[in-house]
């Protein structure tokens, strides 16, 4: 009979070695964000200057993401070698809002929150298929606004109604008016509230909370 001695404090510190070396594992906890926009103005345009490390990123076609951004922001955009150059001046909450939309609706699993998803199109339906959990939702496509529709001319000094829809990085609330982007300071996301417009620049509208 053969007597085999282990030293187990041999063992142990292998063990921790090895357990060192081990890549930590990723929790579901963990929020998946996108990079800070780097935006500058340059005359007339706005130029998102890590436009193509926000989209790498994604994950997503380059196309794909400036093609929402220009039906979101009103405006024609390009990509410029890694960055993305808009007809306009748009400030940084504006496009930071707009790329958080497109995460939730176009990034994100809607069953377990995880960003590990590809589109496909199926009978001529774009999916997103989530390779996480394996789940599948259909992308529906936002109806373009009829040329015929009536437009609001939003003008200083009048009051509107309007809902607050994402909140920008300075804590202004955002809501949008046909055409035009509303800036509300004290305004939470999901609200109904009445605004005064104090300046209009553009497509872009200032306003405060009505009495």
């Amino acid at each position: 009979m053969i007597n085999i001695e282990v030293d187990y404090n041999d063992y142990d510190s292998l063990l921790d070695r090895a357990m060192e070396k081990m890549p930590e594992m990723e929790t579901s906890d963990d929020r998946f964000t996108i990079p800070e926009p780097k935006v500058l103005q340059e005359g007339k345009t706005t130029i998102l200057d890590n436009f193509g490390n926000i989209v790498d990123v994604l994950n997503r076609d380059p196309e794909h993401v400036l093609k929402y951004l220009n039906r979101e922001l009103g405006t024609a955009g390009k990509i410029e070698g890694s960055r993305a150059v808009f007809q306009g001046r748009f400030p940084k909450e504006l496009i930071k809002s707009n790329l958080d939309s497109y995460l939730n609706e176009y990034v994100l699993c809607t069953e377990c929150g995880r960003p590990d998803t590809q589109l496909e199109k199926v009978d001529r339906v774009l999916v997103m298929k989530c390779l996480a959990c394996g789940a599948h939702r259909p992308i529906k496509k936002k109806k373009a606004s009829s040329s015929t529709a009536p437009t609001v001319a939003v003008e200083e000094g009048k009051v509107y109604d309007v809902q607050i829809t994402a909140v920008g990085s300075k804590g202004d609330g955002i809501a949008k008016l046909d055409k035009f982007t509303i800036f509300v300071p004290g305004a939470a996301k999901g609200q109904n509230v009445k605004v005064k417009i104090n300046r209009v620049s553009g497509n872009l509208a200032f306003a405060e909370k009505a009495e």
